[in-house]
């Protein structure tokens, strides 16, 4: 299974690396600027291990990730699947995810889940098994209209690219929801008042800085993000010491991330807790807030901290974590057949479904 953001955790990080290198590619799928579909030659120029490679000749190898899979009617969920095309000039398309639910809500309509898939903003896509049979499950399990956003990727399009993409899918969305909408699905049976906001890792990252884009007045006319559900965020806070090799770490990633040298790790879309947090965190347009953690996992105590700093915020929302002991990033989409990958699910569905 392709394994997503920080899977090294689970190795402690024994092999990861951010350098130049001059070291001979392995062979994997190729994608990017000047790829092909044989293993890349050439010298490498950055290594972030074991997600990506850049050469010195613009070519792009990502080593994980890269599986896909159709849209589909899945006969365990019932779910049924279909590829859209938001916006041709950027590539943007969303994956939407109808459940038997909608067959029989007797004209009710469902809830919108908005999905934005973790892996860095470098990795996985919104195609791979990975996603597609957890969409499908949280779809079904929730009896919600999904729509699980492929937007653009670091480095071939640096941040804020994925965050224009994210909020682009979320206004499409929104506006398809409305009576004789451009898409038949959301047209019939998408809610425009209980509209959600969901993603891993980085793609949690990005459902927090989609709702803060909803507060800045940049509007949605018709809806109402009900909640915002956060699993794992990929966040940074100050106040949690980590090892110095992980603060390195997470500083070349963000840079990466951003094609910028000069990126610092306190910048708000990367920390919400910094300077200035509890005016942006007050202003949260949703009524709920889910924070879900994992013990094992590096990150969960950036997760607690931003949980902790919503409720010190004077935001007048219903917050809950979910903090599940002795398990590690994203084990809910690595080990999906666990108990507590089903209890996780389980909570996600309930945080949607009692809207």
């Amino acid at each position: 299974m392709a394994c997503l953001l920080h899977l090294l955790l689970l190795v402690h990080l024994s092999t990861t690396r951010l350098q130049t290198t001059s070291s001979a590619s392995k062979s994997a799928s190729t994608t990017g600027m000047a790829s092909s579909d044989a293993p890349c030659r050439g010298e490498v120029d950055i290594e972030l291990l074991p997600f990506i490679r850049v050469y010195k000749n613009g070519s792009i190898e990502r080593l994980l990730g890269t599986d896909t899979v159709p849209a589909s009617f899945d006969a365990t969920t019932g779910v049924a699947s279909k590829d859209v095309t938001v916006d041709p000039a950027t590539g943007l398309s969303v994956r939407l995810y109808l459940p038997p639910a909608a067959a029989t809500a007797g004209g009710k309509k469902l809830p919108v889940l908005v999905y934005f898939h973790g892996g860095g903003f470098i990795v996985e896509s919104a195609t791979s098994p990975t996603y597609h049979r957890y969409l499908n499950a949280l779809a079904a399990r929730a009896g919600a209209l999904a729509v699980s956003v492929e937007y653009r990727r670091v480095p071939e399009h640096p941040l804020p690219a994925a965050y224009d993409d994210c909020w682009a899918a979320l206004a499409w969305a929104v506006a398809c929801c409305a009576p004789g909408g451009p898409n038949p699905w959301l047209a019939a049976h998408g809610d425009a008042s209980r509209v959600f906001l969901g993603g891993d890792s980085a793609g949690a990252n990005a459902a927090h800085n989609v709702a803060l884009r909803a507060a800045a007045a940049e509007g949605l006319p018709g809806a109402a993000i009900t909640g915002v559900m956060l699993v794992h965020p990929y966040f940074w806070d100050a106040s949690n010491a980590m090892s110095p090799e992980l603060e390195v770490r997470i500083r070349r990633e963000w840079r990466f991330m951003c094609a910028r040298p000069d990126a610092e790790v306190d910048d708000p879309r990367l920390c919400p807790t910094g300077a200035g947090a509890s005016a942006r965190l007050a202003a949260l347009p949703c009524r709920r807030v889910m924070v879900a953690v994992a013990g094992e996992d590096f990150l969960a105590p950036k997760g607690r901290a931003y949980y902790e700093a919503l409720l010190a915020s004077g935001w007048r929302g219903e917050a809950q974590l979910v903090d599940t002991p002795g398990q590690g990033h994203v084990f809910h989409l690595m080990q999906p057949d666990t108990e507590a990958a089903a209890q996780l699910l389980d909570g996600a569905a309930d945080f949607i479904s009692r809207s």
